[in-house]
């Protein structure tokens, strides 16, 4: 009998790439998600619920082989912070004791980058990977937080629960089919569609998200038990994506570059009182500026090393996400 994958938030961006990579294996899917937009057509098992109720868990959990643990809020601003800890934090907690209930082989937990880079990160140009190891009350807002706290939890209940369980860190998914809208489509977007007047001299990395499905196939398949895998691209910097996004959609990017101090207060000012008066999200998220002014460089080497994995060409996803951004009318 052939294994059987559970994916937690396959319906999403990242989710439904991964879902897709699997079937293409000729693997069996099962998909847990709130929504189920995209499932139809797919030859894929999908309970619908949330990763934060214990009996859908249990239910999404019978009979899995392999968890890959994907869902949760990517945004980095929310309403009500209180998502980011029920959701990210409690609801990674909820699965991964469902998976230890039933046996589940491993659980490969899905993380963030934003939690390798806190308080103590040097404003200006540092170097990361697995092995930054940092606390909570380190984060830069509530969204890394939860994704650290998330990480930590899954850890110990693999080890209580005598459970193989790997941690997966994502840089920035990038590729067709973003329908939330993460933030690293949404700045893109934002810089094409003229909404964004000046920039911040940051780093990026960019994973390509077809690249990114196949990297978390390969930490269930060749990942060590209890280790981290940063799935990491190129370290771009933003002037570099801005000449690349004014070759190829033809409409001028900013040239203002904005001093950190400056954008941190606009950050502040965008989130903290404007956000929480017209309850609508700021352009600049306070943690995102927080992370944007640590001009951090991201490495995979582990993941190619341990795993044989890399990233594909950062570029060709740009492409695609534009084009997919067009034929969507966002831009």
């Amino acid at each position: 009998m052939s294994s059987i994958n559970l994916v937690t938030g396959g319906a999403g961006f990242v989710g439904l790439h991964l879902v897709n990579a699997l079937l293409a294996r000729g693997e069996k899917v099962r998909v847990l998600d709130v929504v189920t937009d995209g499932l139809a057509e797919l030859d894929v098992e999908v309970v619908q619920g949330s990763i934060t109720d214990p009996a859908v868990a249990a239910i999404a959990c019978a009979d899995i082989d392999y968890v890959f643990h994907l869902a949760g809020n990517a945004q980095l601003w929310t309403q009500n912070p209180d998502v980011f800890e029920d959701v990210n934090h409690q609801g990674s907690i909820v699965m991964a004791q469902a998976a230890g209930q039933a046996g589940v082989k491993r659980f490969i937990h899905c993380s963030s980058l934003t939690t390798l880079v806190g308080v103590q990160t040097p404003i200006g140009k540092s170097d990361a990977n697995e092995e930054t190891r940092l606390d909570p009350a380190e984060m830069l807002g509530d969204y890394p937080a939860s994704k650290l706290k998330a990480e930590m939890a899954v850890m110990r209940i693999a080890k209580d629960m005598s459970m193989d369980a790997i941690i997966a860190i994502p840089t920035e998914p990038l590729g067709a089919g973003d329908e939330s809208l993460t933030p690293p489509t949404q700045m893109i977007l934002d810089f094409v569609n003229g909404k964004t007047p000046a920039f911040i001299d940051c780093i990026l990395n960019f994973v390509p998200v077809e690249a990114l499905a196949q990297g978390f196939i390969a930490a269930r398949d060749k990942g060590v038990d209890g280790e981290r895998y940063l799935l990491a691209g190129e370290n771009v910097p933003m002037h570099i994506l801005l000449e690349k996004l004014e070759s190829a959609t033809g409409q001028k990017m900013p040239k203002v570059k904005m001093p950190y101090q400056v954008a941190l207060l606009a950050g502040f000012v965008d989130t903290k009182l404007v956000s929480a008066i017209t309850r609508k999200p700021p352009k600049a998220p306070l943690t995102g500026v927080r992370l944007a002014g640590r001009q951090v460089r991201f490495s995979s080497d582990k993941a190619l090393l341990d795993l044989n994995w890399q990233a594909s060409d950062w570029e060709a996803a740009l492409n695609d996400m534009l084009a997919w951004a067009k034929a969507r009318t966002y831009i």
